[in-house]
């Protein structure tokens, strides 16, 4: 069962929505990074919990830059047609998983599968 044009459309603005905000949010820390001066604390504990911010920050700006690239593969699925088409076994991917997990490319039948293989691997 395809994803009528009404419910692709919807998915289409929360995808641009969501892309714009994580967007908005990467240029912000990054322009707030660049615009602070480098501040050198005299006491090394303070220095180095001021490094551990940032670094915890560029982590998260680090995912939000890769979630960028699914969310732009998922508004590139709408226009190809393939979105809500499972890309392991082109079954049909369930609205309330879509509407869970916007960009997710596989049902829910493959993405147990596939986490029950990971698991066997590193155990």
């Amino acid at each position: 069962m395809g994803l009528s044009e009404k419910q692709l459309e919807k998915f289409n603005g929360q995808l641009v929505t969501w892309r714009n905000e994580l967007e908005g949010n990467l240029n912000d820390t990054l322009h707030s990074m660049h615009s602070e001066e480098q501040t050198s604390f005299p006491d090394p504990t303070d220095q180095a919990t001021m490094e551990a911010d940032r670094n915890f920050d560029l982590r998260i700006k680090d995912r939000e830059r890769r979630l960028i690239k699914k969310v732009d593969q998922a508004l590139g699925r709408i226009k190809a047609g393939t979105f809500g088409i499972c890309e392991s076994c082109g079954g049909s991917v369930s609205i309330k998983r879509l509407q869970a997990r916007l960009v997710t490319t596989l049902c829910i039948d493959c993405k147990t599968a596939q986490e029950v293989e990971e698991r066997t691997r590193v155990d």
